[in-house]
């Protein structure tokens, strides 16, 4: 199994700790998105999007679209779970993971970022403004759904709304977003990075960190 991943990139960030949580190994294969290495043919022949993750499973098959990925390690590396069996608290899980990977991340990921400045004339501040405002808005939605539990869900272990929230509490940071006014998505996030599985994960720690 190989992992296409770039140490920056919030959605790979998200696989990268499914597959952690469960014990999957594989191999990493860097794409510098800086580089522009996802529009190469070699890569877009296995990922026509041209967008990191893929995961290129043992018979050659290309998976791309991180909630894809982790959809299909769900089905087929059922332990541990990173869904709860209760159809309720499964749909909680999937309204937070939604909310990073369908409402913020879309707008704040690289392409955007590339083209407001590009076709827009953003600068710095102007940039950091954008992705601070949806990164609010989204934080803003989630506190409330959180329990104030250990993890985004539950006590006891992590699940697929961490793997989704920490990366973007990650890109937080990166943006210059203080977590004050979400004390709960700070307690998840201490509680979260303390795991081995998400510490290995974290981009500082990919060998293609620069």
């Amino acid at each position: 199994m190989k992992l296409y991943t770039y140490w920056r990139s919030s959605a790979a960030y998200r696989v990268r700790i499914a597959l952690n949580l469960k014990g999957i190994a594989r191999e990493d294969v860097f794409v510098s998105l800086v580089a522009g290495e996802q529009s190469a043919p070699a890569f877009t022949a296995k990922n026509p999007q041209g967008l990191v993750p893929a995961l290129e499973l043992d018979d050659g098959t290309v998976l791309s679209q991180s909630l894809a990925i982790l959809d299909w390690l769900e089905a087929t590396r059922p332990a541990p779970p990173l869904l709860p069996a209760d159809p309720l608290a499964r749909a909680r899980a999937l309204e937070i993971a939604h909310v990073v990977a369908m409402d913020i991340h879309p707008v704040n990921n690289l392409r955007v970022v590339n083209a407001l400045g590009a076709r827009f004339g953003a600068d710095a501040e102007a940039r950091r403004d954008w992705m601070q405002h949806w990164m609010r808005l989204g934080f803003d939605a989630i506190e409330p759904r959180l329990p104030g539990t250990r993890y985004a869900l539950s006590e006891d272990r992590p699940g697929l709304a961490d793997c989704c929230l920490i990366p973007q509490v990650y890109n937080a940071r990166r943006w210059g977003l203080e977590l004050a006014p979400w004390p709960k998505i700070a307690a998840v996030e201490a509680a979260c990075l303390a795991l081995a599985p998400f510490a290995a994960a974290a981009p500082e720690a990919q060998p293609d960190a620069t």
